[in-house]
């Protein structure tokens, strides 16, 4: 938490500023009260109308600050709350392949929305309210040492008494902030798979499994949130009754000295006030203690801040110049192995197929080329270095990875070709030809500008794998990992792509396939067939 309130310190400063300025202003309200009081007990009409004035013109000023002070804190939560946001796709991107794939897409959305969210009502607002309250006290106590020195003496000491009680619950309460986003990660992931289940599900008539689904995923999410807020409720209720018998025993003081003629009469209103902002202040702050908290466990999923060695500032690494060696590799899922003391050799702008049955290990494989699997024993170098001393990113700026089930964004054609990059007409139209996705597109109502709809919807899973490979193409890695990227094409199609691929001495082609023809297989360099480890 600190670290955001520090890196946009310039208007968080400002708007602590702006609150210091109007509890300030409030407590000199207050004591303008005590003095159209004693104007009114001293019946002097001039006396009287000079101090309303005065409050008057202090009512204005105080509403223009406050409105000046709404519209930074808006800006600096906004702020904010965007950088946590760039700070968890950050923290995501840190990942490695296993270690993102361990949670579902759900939980990141959750972390996202949801745990934004909460951040902003567990720690942003309580943060600018404990500025707030925190000067409202102290502002009052001094007030109250104008009138006498006793009054502020009280005041202290129920300022230890409500500092004090918080610490009682604080544990508690982020043990419940932990469950509570926990489970409402859960449940947001619950929701996301029944809504892409629900073709499915309506198909067999499962209608009423669906809304029992997400009315069991919806009080997940509602159940925790729930239980926070109750217990914070018990909690806060319990200080309230420590602070009211505070400021019971501050206005017992101050009707004291009143009787006693020490203070003016008129105190007993003014002072009355001051006496509740600081038991009300203090009892608020005890509050706010407890949301600080429930926001912790929010942070801690944070591990990563962005403006640190992020993976685009990775330095490039060196071309392949000679080939990749795959040296005595075996890997395992748990306890099931799927490769056993594999070795092959691909060299630079050969073309070669690894076929095999399904478990074999041949999508294993490319995600082991592409360094996202880790603890594989044996080794796979490149240009004889070990592709573990780089990271997957630097390998990715010379692979492309095209796989079976394609994943196309709810945007066009072209963007999902270009990926937010500038190419010329020439490097599209040849991505286009190459992928056969030029003659799909006079057949589509925008052609390029086609939206996909969600998941690729609106096109058929041929030519989602043909924007794919249109997209491999015109970013030009001279590796390309194909894992039976032509497999929902149909066979001339498919010849083309892969006779566009094989042509291209440039590219060192991997391509996996369930099964090739005879005449398939004479076209590629070498073709690998692998076994099942249990029958290697």
């Amino acid at each position: 938490m600190a670290y955001y309130l520090r890196k946009f310190k310039g208007i968080n400063t400002a708007v602590a500023l702006l609150y210091i300025c109007i509890c300030g202003m409030q407590t000199l309200g207050n004591l303008l009260l005590i003095q159209i009081f004693q104007a009114i007990v001293n019946l002097d009409m001039g006396e009287f109308l000079r101090w309303i004035a005065a409050d008057l013109l202090l009512f204005a000023g105080l509403l223009l600050l406050d409105g000046l002070r709404n519209a930074l804190q808006a800006q600096a939560v906004r702020k904010m709350n965007n950088q946590v946001r760039r700070d968890i796709t950050e923290s995501l991107l840190r990942r490695d392949y296993g270690a993102y794939h361990d949670q579902d897409s759900g939980e990141y959305l959750s972390w996202l929305t949801n745990d934004v969210n909460q951040i902003e009502q567990l720690a942003w607002k309580p943060f600018f309210n404990f500025i707030m309250y925190t000067f409202d006290v102290l502002f009052s106590i001094i007030a109250l040492v104008s009138l006498h020195w006793s009054l502020a003496v009280a005041s202290l000491a129920a300022a230890v008494i409500m500092m004090a009680v918080p610490r009682l619950f604080q544990k508690q309460m982020e043990r419940l902030g932990s469950v509570c986003s926990e489970q409402q990660a859960a449940a947001v992931s619950r929701l996301k798979d029944l809504l892409s289940g629900f073709d499915v599900l309506r198909f067999f008539g499962k209608s009423q499994q669906f809304t029992e689904e997400s009315e069991k995923a919806s009080d997940q999410i509602e159940s925790p949130k729930c239980q926070l807020s109750v217990r914070k409720t018990w909690i806060s209720n319990g200080v309230s009754l420590v602070s009211v018998l505070c400021q019971l025993a501050v206005d017992f003081l101050i009707g004291l000295l009143s009787i006693q003629g020490v203070i003016i009469q008129s105190a007993l209103m003014g002072g009355g006030n001051l006496a509740s902002t600081v038991s009300n202040g203090l009892s608020r702050l005890a509050d706010l203690r407890l949301s600080f908290a429930a926001s912790k466990p929010y942070f801690d999923k944070i591990t990563t801040h962005a403006e640190g060695k992020t993976a685009a500032s990775l330095p490039d690494i060196p071309q392949m110049q000679d080939s990749i060696t795959v040296e005595h590799l075996s890997f395992s899922y748990g306890s099931h192995c799927v490769l056993r003391n594999l070795s092959m050799e691909f060299q630079k702008g050969g073309k070669y197929a690894v076929t095999g049955p399904s478990g074999c290990g041949k999508s294993t494989l490319l995600k082991l080329l592409l360094g996202w699997l880790p603890d594989e024993q044996g080794a796979v170098r490149m240009d004889g270095r070990a592709i573990r001393e780089y990271a997957p990113e630097q390998l990715q700026r010379q692979m492309s990875y095209i796989e079976q089930d394609v994943f196309l964004f709810n945007t066009s054609i072209r963007d999902n070709i270009m990926l937010g990059e500038e190419f010329s007409n020439a490097q599209l139209h040849g991505a286009l030809q190459n992928s056969a996705l030029e003659g799909d597109l006079a057949q589509l109502p925008d052609g390029l500008d086609t939206i996909v709809g969600e998941s690729g919807a609106n096109l058929s899973g041929g030519q989602k794998q043909r924007v794919a490979i249109a997209r491999a193409l015109i970013h030009a890695r001279s590796i390309l990992l194909v894992d039976e990227g032509t497999s929902a094409l149909d066979q001339t199609n498919a010849d083309l792509v892969e006779r566009s691929l094989l042509a291209n001495r440039e590219l060192t082609l991997i391509l996996v396939s369930h099964h090739l023809s005879q005449e398939r297989k004479n076209q590629f360099d070498r073709v690998f067939e692998l076994a099942t480890a249990e029958q290697g």
